[in-house]
């Protein structure tokens, strides 16, 4: 991808009009980011030169890893239990003990999802129900050292834990010892098939944090093997991964292990009720039995790529967006988790949290029509509609392409991002809020700081754009610096960042993270004023 950047103005840059170009489409931008992802990091993740192998003992077993350029690698090390056969749509189970040396050199396979096409330059992935591992970078001195735990998004239906771009070497070498994880994606992760298969399946929509809860307790008893300090965890992510991220940090079971929480584009997410998920199992079943002639209790024993090619089909149909995902079930997740949160659940802990000012403008393209029930993912359209019809006067100066860009970019991540910041503060924890105004230059997303962009900044993997390296570089490696000093337990800070104030709900302190980054109160204040009692 070979898209130049330039300075955004910062926040009063949102209104120009000459900020909102033609975009290209959604599935062609997504293969030339997956290109540029790959060509970013493949030296250290995929064509290493200079390997040494590296043994450690963990409680369950021995690992052989490998050695590069003063960062121990492991790799495909499984936390759980593969969860096939009998275990499918099953909680997971933990991993068993090993005998002799486990080979941990090379990635597990990807979670199952809809396979499209590969970007060029991007290798095939391998797609299996067998995906339960993580990947570790950590520094080859051994010390204890704080814990990055990353959990990739990807709307619940897609993406992998080794992606090129999240390559933990980058952490590794400022003293973080990097974990990312897998967890189960789409039907076999998030669909509670408890209303029709029998009360033995419900709750089976949350299996898939239930992954993620399996995979941070095998950090809390294993990563001092590899030099890591269990009591000093963050987790984060991006996109469904920051949506899992604020979940979690509502689930009481999982509120020992971790201490500090990253979300980037994300906010709690809106979880289903018993009745939205059970609509959506039912409308599955049907979606199945049309698809295959098959009765639903089938899918215990059809092939894992039937079950995905019927929930490409499904999700293409039904109604609502994002139809897979967690749900309130009353037990894993006992209610909203920003409720949770607001009454305790993460006191004490510390949260950075932000979002990308255009965020929907990565999904939407040229001239959209008005938007429909599958352009949100919290809130029915009718009282979408009613925040919305308030933008014009709002903001007079915008177009109508502009206003449903930052309506939609509002309701699916930045509001509720504040909502989780709130909570937080409520709820007894410290916060710290960023908003990205950092745009592209040219190209086909010049002069947005779309969802997304932010992940090229925090892994330290500027686009490798002659004509924009200085600008950005920086700006990456400050972003970066700012995320490993948080994760330290220090305020996020960076050479040439102003002071970051931490969050409170008075005057909402927020860090525009731009070429010149500033500190600003109260952003979007009369945007805000619109959301009020919503979401």
């Amino acid at each position: 991808m070979s898209h130049q950047r330039g300075s955004g103005q910062g926040l009063q840059s949102v209104s120009d009009a000459n900020l909102y170009p033609k975009l290209l489409s959604r599935r062609r931008f997504l293969a030339n980011s997956a290109a540029a992802g790959f060509s970013i990091s493949a030296r250290r993740l995929f064509a290493q030169s200079v390997l040494e192998s590296t043994l450690v003992n963990t409680p369950l077993g021995t690992l052989r890893g490998e050695t590069s350029n003063g960062v121990r690698i492991f790799r495909g090390v499984p936390f759980a239990q593969p969860p096939v056969g009998d275990l499918r749509f099953r909680p997971p189970l933990p991993a068993k003990p090993w005998a002799g040396e486990r080979d941990a050199t090379r990635f597990s396979a990807a979670p199952m999802q809809w396979n499209e096409s590969a970007a060029p330059g991007q290798p095939a992935v391998a797609y299996s129900e067998d995906c339960l591992y993580l990947n570790i970078w950590a520094p080859e001195t051994k010390r204890p050292y704080p814990v990055f735990v990353w959990i990739h998004g990807g709307s619940f239906i897609k993406g992998y834990a080794f992606e090129p771009i999240f390559d933990g070497s980058v952490f590794a070498d400022v003293g973080i010892v990097c974990v990312n994880i897998a967890y189960r994606l789409g039907v076999l992760g998030f669909l509670d098939l408890g209303p029709v298969l029998g009360p033995e399946y419900h709750g089976s929509a949350n299996n898939a944090l239930r992954d993620l809860i399996l995979a941070l307790e095998w950090i809390q008893a294993n990563i001092h093997a590899f030099g890591g300090d269990p009591s000093h965890v963050t987790i984060g992510g991006e996109s469904g991964g920051a949506k899992l991220t604020g979940t979690l940090m509502g689930i009481p079971s999982a509120e020992p292990l971790f201490h500090q929480m990253i979300s980037e584009s994300g906010g709690a997410e809106r979880n289903f009720s018993l009745a939205d998920s059970a609509a959506v199992s039912h409308a599955f079943a049907e979606q199945w039995r049309t698809q295959t002639g098959k009765d639903i209790s089938a899918v215990k024993s059809s092939p894992a790529e039937q079950l995905i090619e019927v929930q490409h089909k499904f999700l293409g149909e039904y109604s609502r967006n994002h139809p897979l995902r967690p749900e309130i079930d009353g037990k894993l997740i006992p209610q909203l988790p920003v409720k949770t949160i607001a009454a305790g659940s993460t006191k004490g802990k510390r949260l950075l949290i932000g979002t990308n000012r255009d965020e929907m403008a990565y999904f939407v393209g040229p001239h959209p029509p008005q938007p429909a029930s599958k352009d949100l993912g919290n809130l029915p359209l009718q009282t979408f509609n009613r925040v919305f019809a308030r933008y014009d006067e709002t903001f007079p100066e915008m177009n109508d392409y502009q206003r449903r860009i930052r309506a939609l970019s509002a309701e699916e991540y930045w509001i509720p991002s504040v909502r989780l910041a709130d909570a937080q503060l409520q709820g007894g924890g410290d916060a710290w809020v960023y908003l990205l105004c950092f745009v592209e230059s040219s190209g086909p997303l010049a002069g947005y700081a779309y969802h997304t962009l932010d992940l090229a900044l925090v892994w330290d993997r500027p686009h490798p754009d002659p004509a924009n390296t200085v600008a950005e570089a920086a700006l990456a490696k400050q972003v970066h610096l700012a995320w490993a000093a948080f994760i330290r337990g220090e305020s996020p800070s960076a050479p040439g960042l102003p002071q970051w104030p931490p969050y409170s709900i008075e005057t909402r302190p927020t860090m525009l993270l731009d070429n010149q980054s500033r500190v600003v109160h109260n952003p979007q204040e009369a945007e805000l004023k619109l959301w009020d009692g919503v979401l």
